[in-house]
């Protein structure tokens, strides 16, 4: 059973209002990713965020998990922007600096 994975092209904006990167960040829904490829998948997507880009994340369950080993991978902040009770959006936006 095959189902195409979807990535929507808007989130809620936010941003500066300067005009210079306001674009929407990209969601990465990963409810329809198998599982056993899922992390993978999301470590590809976040290896193509910039330094202060973001990324918004879909899950059936809060990514606890998976955020600890995107903070392995670089500095972040999360921003929790929908809090279930059946699906996670979570905002990850790579830090610019290493603190």
């Amino acid at each position: 059973m095959n189902q195409p994975v979807e990535i929507l092209p808007t989130a809620p904006k936010t941003g500066c209002g300067c005009g210079g990167h306001d674009e929407p960040d990209p969601v990465l829904d990963v409810r329809m990713i198998p599982h056993a490829v899922r992390h993978g998948a999301v470590f590809g997507a976040f290896d193509a965020i910039a330094p202060g880009g973001s990324l918004v994340l879909v899950a059936p369950h809060p990514p606890l998990p998976l955020l600890a080993q995107l903070a392995e991978r670089a500095p972040i902040d999360v921003e929790t922007v929908v809090d279930g009770p059946t699906e996670w959006h979570v905002r990850v936006t790579r830090r610019t600096d290493e603190a």
